[in-house]
């Protein structure tokens, strides 16, 4: 797999957010969202996680651990973005913060 993450799921859904994808890096969970713009109007596809999106992937990424883990301790975890555009594919490791649980 690219940048040597394996995958552990992908197209998670939830009635507040979805997690495209899933990933291991060694002992860490990864969650990548993946942004597709055609164009760099308004920024492009990296500036298109806003912080409201940020909000919601921590929010599914916090139900998924809780499901997988329950109330046990959780890995260690970070968010990557996949940003797709005219320019091609850049991968943001650990683009924003978690944020706490």
């Amino acid at each position: 797999m690219a940048h040597g993450l394996e995958p552990v799921a992908r197209n998670v859904r939830y009635r507040f957010g979805e997690l495209d994808l899933v990933m291991r890096d060694g002992a860490e969970l990864v969650f990548v969202e993946v942004r597709w713009r055609a164009g760099r109007a308004f920024g492009g596809a990296a500036a298109s996680v806003t912080p409201a999106k940020q909000r919601r992937l921590r929010h599914a990424a916090q139900r998924f651990l809780l499901l997988a883990c329950g109330a046990s301790r959780w890995p260690a975890c970070r968010f990557d973005v996949v940003a797709l555009g005219p320019d091609g594919a850049q991968w943001l490791r650990g683009a924003f913060e978690d944020g706490g649980r």
